[in-house]
């Protein structure tokens, strides 16, 4: 079989990376044919850097037509993944998407839509899947070593950003540029390795979002979740982007015992006997089961972005499982705009919610976006694909 033709929509930070890599040639049986940019001065970049060899075009759908592609890497602004999506489909395409997969799940759930009938292969860079930590840690979950999940918690504030990398560009921290802050930019891969590695959704959240904390930004940079499960199992997500020094742990408590997560060590603190059958059997009054607190062994490296991109090539090439389906995109974005529904509301958010409402609620902000109101800023809104 030949090389699979891929082209880059959006050669900013993360699309420049991407096509780098593949025109170097580490991607095994992947060559980079095409690149789109509206900017000029990245096209001129990408002619300069990449090769004659690669195409260059202003407009992603006249690469998408070009006859020069097998599929695509979207690599621009949030509001434009799925569009973008869609279009590629209708031209035959097969996708892969940067994180996240859009802004809202009404708008992601019509791209899932277009993937399923394209039949092509879908992908979304959900590269935290690849690292071992929280492989192991999903494969001890779903093998049942915990027993019944009862609590999990998550706290993820060592995302520190200043106000200059707020400012380096206009379509950053703002509702109408970027249409959401730490939950949309930061932390789509925590989100969906919540679920990910607990296969479980909750039935409800309640959150309390805090919006331009300490700093000159109009989207959500603190958050405070407190989600509750179907089985009785709650959780409570932290996180914000500007504490320094931060915290990353990540804590799973089940009948078994409890799995953490923190300065690259996965701990299992397991239980001898499990807590519902210490409880049912121990009558000593004051007790606890015997706990042995193990280092769990985890072996191999992350392999990252380049993971993500071999996988969805060998999906294409060998029909090979995709380790992130870009169908699940929207389990993660379906959390985190619970958490700002609920902010805006001031209520509790029942999963599924109500799309159109997150919707309306999400315009209202657009609508006042400073992005929008200010027209003589120097952050002039930029929507190419710089990440």
């Amino acid at each position: 079989m030949r090389d699979i033709r891929v082209g880059i929509v959006g050669i900013g930070n993360m699309g420049s990376a991407h096509a780098v890599l593949l025109a170097e040639g580490q991607v095994r049986g992947a060559v980079l044919s095409a690149v789109a940019d509206l900017r000029k001065d990245r096209l001129a970049w990408a002619a300069e850097c990449l090769g004659s060899g690669v195409g260059c075009y202003e407009q992603p759908a006249d690469m998408f037509t070009s006859g020069t592609v097998d599929a695509v890497i979207i690599c621009t602004p949030h509001y434009s993944h799925p569009p973008l999506a869609i279009e590629a489909f209708a031209a035959g395409l097969h996708v892969l998407v940067e994180k996240p997969a859009g802004v809202y799940t009404k708008q992601v759930r019509e791209m899932n839509e277009a993937a399923a009938a394209s039949g092509h292969v879908f992908g979304i860079m959900y590269n935290q899947r690849t690292n071992p930590l929280y492989a192991k840690l999903r494969e001890l979950v779903q093998a049942g070593e915990l027993g019944e999940i009862r609590r999990i918690n998550w706290i993820i504030t060592n995302w520190y950003r200043s106000q200059s990398y707020y400012d380096s560009g206009g379509w950053r921290a703002t509702w109408e540029g970027e249409g959401g802050g730490v939950l949309l930019n930061q932390d789509p891969h925590q989100l969906d390795l919540w679920q990910w590695i607990t296969g479980m959704m909750p039935s409800r959240i309640r959150a309390f979002c805090g919006f331009g904390k300490h700093r000159d930004i109009e989207v959500e940079n603190d958050v405070t979740a407190y989600a509750e499960y179907p089985n009785g199992a709650t959780a409570v997500f932290i996180t914000s982007t500007f504490e320094t020094p931060g915290t990353n742990r990540l804590e799973l408590s089940g009948e078994k015992g409890k799995l953490v997560v923190e300065d690259g060590k996965l701990t299992f603190h397991r239980l001898r006997l499990s807590e519902p059958e210490f409880n049912r059997t121990y009558t000593g009054g004051f007790g606890q089961p015997e706990c042995w607190t193990i280092d769990v062994p985890v072996t191999g490296a992350a392999s990252d972005h380049p993971g993500i991109i071999r996988n969805w090539t060998e999906a294409i090439r060998n029909g090979s499982p995709l380790l992130a389906p870009g169908e699940e995109g929207i389990k993660g974005l379906m959390l985190s705009n619970a958490m700002l529904l609920s902010s805006w509301t001031d209520n509790w958010v029942t999963l599924p919610f109500d799309e159109d409402l997150f919707y309306a609620k999400l315009q209202e902000q657009v609508n006042n976006s400073t992005s929008r109101k200010d027209s003589s800023s120097t952050r002039t809104l930029d929507v190419s694909g710089t990440y």
